[in-house]
């Protein structure tokens, strides 16, 4: 290797960042999950083969703080490894956020990126706005730790299933004339309304419907929901011996065996099934419900982990907020295909200003450049290896290695094998570059 290729750089402005993992029951386990084959690689740690690997976690948020490697502190003092966390480090160092972030947010990177390995569902859930976690926060500190919104984005590294967003007024009838259970759950004459109500009732009244026969749905007690799941399991079973069952029905079954008699089970007839094909993302604004399924992705929010729980989980259920915050916003999701910034380049921008997401594949012997962005970035290697230079400083870099780049700062990447990176910075809207 050349002698001018550091594997660790004390002068250059890319941080190595050795990141936390989370081991939620609901993770891919030991080496099926790409969470504990990047952890295993980015700290240096064995995998543990009958352990769950949920989450990576890259930014600076307390529940799973990224470390750096070897802080080369500027006056050249290097504080041990395992020291200083990213977060001590930008509170030292505002100037590498760029002003305007800075002005924006203070001292803090906005926002928090992790690659997610799901085996099972999580649970139903959404996020609060400013407003509700303010309050949240106030009331109940040790649930919801932190005061911020959480809009979120799912970038798609395998094939990748979520429930997501309420369905639509007419596919709600569908499942009422479908699922029987469901009308014994609400009662005939919930059912009979939302049956007679049609587009021209005006969105605040299907609305407002809806959220009464949500809340009473995910309100009902646990006798009558395991009765209920009961009879749906067994017709179900009965009925595919004589035709197939529908996609929403293998997966309510496939629920059912993962957290059985549980209401998020028969709730899953109401939201969106979304099936994302690598390379397709899907965004989620503050109070809009949903369930990662199954798959791995990037992902990347708001810096927050502020969540309003009510089904398919062991955890602690809020199902009155739940049901009070929801937009009730119904009808199928936007999927962001991404758009080429360059060759080699695909950037997934949401409407949200905390975050946007490159995708970079670079094939072998080719190169690219990320432009000097006014705002700070992090980069993640998933697959093989490659260089990053920056004016004053060369990286080798190979998966699992996670880098912070400071605001202002060009990076040309090149490859002699095959390189798969992805960067998570702040929304280009935001500085109006777009």
């Amino acid at each position: 290797m050349d002698a001018e290729f550091n594997h660790h750089s004390h002068h250059g402005p890319l941080l190595r960042l050795r990141c936390s993992v989370q081991k939620y029951d609901w993770g891919k386990t030991g080496t099926d999950s790409q969470v504990a084959r990047l952890f295993s690689l980015n700290s240096g740690s064995k995998i543990e083969v009958d352990r769950p690997y949920a989450e990576l976690w890259m930014g600076t948020h307390e529940s799973g703080p990224s470390f750096l490697l070897d802080a080369g502190m500027e006056n050249g003092a290097s504080i041990g490894s395992q020291c200083i966390t990213l977060k001590e480090w930008i509170a030292k160092n505002p100037n590498v956020l760029g002003d305007k972030v800075f002005n924006k947010w203070g001292s803090d990177l906005p926002f928090l990126f992790k690659v997610l390995s799901v085996a099972k569902a999580l649970s139903i859930q959404a996020h609060p706005d400013k407003e509700l976690a303010k309050m949240l926060h106030k009331l109940q500190p040790d649930v919801y730790k932190d005061d911020n919104h959480k809009p979120e984005m799912a970038l798609a590294i395998t094939e990748f299933e979520a429930l997501c967003g309420f369905i639509s007024l007419k596919e709600l009838k569908g499942v009422l004339h479908n699922v029987p259970e469901i009308v014994e759950l609400i009662g005939r004459t919930e059912a009979n309304q939302v049956l007679n109500m049609n587009e021209q009732d005006g969105e605040e009244k299907v609305k407002s419907l809806l959220r009464s026969i949500f809340t009473q749905l995910m309100s009902a007690g646990k006798e009558i929901t395991t009765k209920v799941i009961s009879k749906l399991k067994s017709r179900l079973h009965m009925e595919s011996q004589v035709r197939e069952l529908a996609d929403k029905e293998w997966l309510v079954l496939k629920l059912e065996k993962q957290y059985p008699a549980d209401i998020g089970i028969i709730s899953a007839f109401f939201f969106n099934y979304v099936k994302l094909n690598p390379g397709e993302a899907l965004y989620l604004g503050a109070n809009e419900p949903h369930a990662y399924l199954y798959g791995d992705c990037i992902e990347c929010m708001a810096t927050s982990d502020n969540v309003v729980r009510a089904g398919l989980t062991p955890k602690h259920r809020d199902i009155q907020t739940l049901c009070s915050m929801l937009t009730y916003k119904q009808g199928f999701p936007e999927i962001l295909k991404g758009f080429p910034l360059s060759p080699y380049i695909t950037r997934y921008l949401p409407p949200f200003d905390e975050f946007e997401v490159d995708s970079c594949i670079l094939p072998r012997g080719a190169s690219t450049v990320f432009p000097a962005v006014p705002g700070p970035s992090i980069f993640v290697i998933t697959a093989g290896e490659g260089r990053m230079r920056t004016a004053s400083s060369k990286e080798v870099v190979s998966e699992g290695d996670v880098l912070f780049a400071p605001a202002n700062i060009e990076i040309t990447i090149t490859t002699a094998s095959e390189l798969h990176l992805y960067r998570a910075g702040v929304n280009s809207r935001f500085f109006h570059i777009l």
